[in-house]
């Protein structure tokens, strides 16, 4: 079967680019931004916060349920999929229709958490969207580290990216996935 890669994980890890490499590695995939889906809202649009709104769960949530429909739309046409997408609480509920079937390898990006920071520096420099991606990454390693191990027993690779290349990153999810298939 053709397989979808859900990868997720804090802010400013390399989630879009390790996702946007995984694909072009693949013979016929497609890669899936959610925050691409949710930044089509032309007007409304919620961005995350310290206290989630109901209209931000909405979006978010229907951004991630268009992305598992579109994943499974084109795993359907003989396309790999490659979704990526933050970590957060909710990605469970929100990604149901993904979390079941074995041809689904979930990825989460993980390189210790100063090193999120140093690259959200390096890509967002000293102004107002550093510190807001700095709260992001703080949030979710909060959230994200009590999780690991249970994670890790439900069958997510947990890779830790800290000393990696984007290269080496899709080498080990290539070679963990040829395992578990």
């Amino acid at each position: 079967m053709t397989p979808i890669f859900l990868v997720l994980g804090p802010p400013a890890v390399g989630k879009s680019t390790t996702s946007r490499a995984l694909a072009a590695s693949l013979a016929k995939s497609v890669h899936i931004p959610v925050d691409d889906l949710r930044n089509m809202v032309v007007s409304g649009l919620e961005l995350p916060s310290a206290v989630w709104s109901d209209d931000l769960v909405r979006q978010i949530a229907l951004a991630r349920a268009n992305a598992a429909y579109m994943a499974l739309a084109y795993r359907d046409a003989g396309f790999a999929a490659v979704i990526d997408d933050f970590w957060d609480a909710n990605h469970a509920t929100d990604y149901a229709a993904l979390l079941g079937p074995a041809e689904v390898h979930r990825i989460v990006l993980l390189p210790v958490q100063a090193t999120a920071h140093e690259r959200n520096f390096r890509r967002s420099g000293d102004g107002a969207g550093r510190v807001y991606i700095d709260e992001g990454i703080r949030m979710v390693y909060q959230q994200l580290t009590p999780n690991l191990t249970k994670l890790a027993q439900e069958g997510w690779l947990i890779v830790d990216t800290t000393a990696m290349t984007v290269g080496e990153t899709v080498t080990a999810i290539r070679a963990h996935t040829a395992r578990a298939a």
